[in-house]
């Protein structure tokens, strides 16, 4: 059972306008919020995981089209190898105990990044989540693993490149809308909304290219405190900001 701080009433009135239709969140704070309860970082990261059960659920239920959630950065594998190496563990629980039940709400489990270099295990769960769900139409919970936004640029130019080589594209073809097909989110909208709690203010290389003209939201909530009704609060905020696009209206 999940408990709300409204009722159900209340919160669709306050989002019956104007959903983002893909919402993108760095999750931090894990680490911070074990330290201030004077638990290992890991039990942070364990309880990172209700929230997504709970953030993913809510997203599905109120018609968010897609869910990317930061979950290991290219940068992550600096931190020390047995919080690394709990982290991949966490995964491979995450995706063995949790799949089925997406799969049961109609959730579509997608992965961006360079997932070659995670353990096997986890190769294997990933893919095989997506072959069982690829077909639903709800949310398409993407979670962003071994992810780096230059680092996914840098892997499309190189692709983009072979493809010239081999004499499949042509120079003039290149555009902002060919590029984004050589992206890990070819085929995924840009999000609309960019969410990131724990206090900091930086985009930490993430979706770099997509984000160009995301609205975003920062909190000093850490990722574990977050509830369904910040996921309201970010949403009505973002519903009351006039997104131009470099225009006028």
């Amino acid at each position: 059972m999940f408990l709300f701080r409204k009722n159900k009433k209340e919160k669709d009135n306050l989002l019956n306008d104007n959903i983002p239709k893909h919402i993108a969140i760095i999750m931090d704070g894990n680490g911070r919020w074990a330290k201030a309860r004077n638990l290992p970082r890991t039990m942070g990261h364990r309880a990172g995981v209700e929230t997504i059960r709970r953030i993913v659920k809510e997203c599905n239920r109120i018609g968010v089209k897609y869910l990317t959630l930061y979950a290991f950065s290219t940068e992550n594998w600096k931190r020390p190898k047995d919080e690394v190496n709990a982290l991949m563990k966490l995964l491979l629980e995450y995706l063995k105990q949790e799949v089925e039940e997406l799969h049961k709400n109609n959730v579509v489990v997608n992965h961006i990044g360079d997932i070659s270099k995670l353990p096997e295990a986890c190769q294997e769960e990933l893919i095989k989540a997506y072959e069982k769900t690829k077909n639903n139409t709800g949310v398409v919970l993407s979670l962003a693993l071994n992810y780096g936004g230059r680092d996914e640029i840098i892997h499309a130019v190189k692709n983009m490149i072979g493809q010239y080589k081999e004499g499949k594209i042509d120079i003039n073809d290149i555009s902002e809308e060919s590029f984004s097909n050589y992206l890990y989110t070819t085929g995924i909208p840009d999000p609309d909304l960019v969410i990131r709690p724990s206090g900091e203010k930086r985009i930490s290389n993430f979706l770099l290219w997509q984000s160009a003209y995301s609205e975003f939201w920062y909190s000093s909530i850490y990722w574990p405190d977050f509830t369904e009704e910040d996921l309201h609060q970010a949403i009505k905020d973002y519903q009351n900001r006039d997104r131009r696009f470099g225009g006028v209206k």
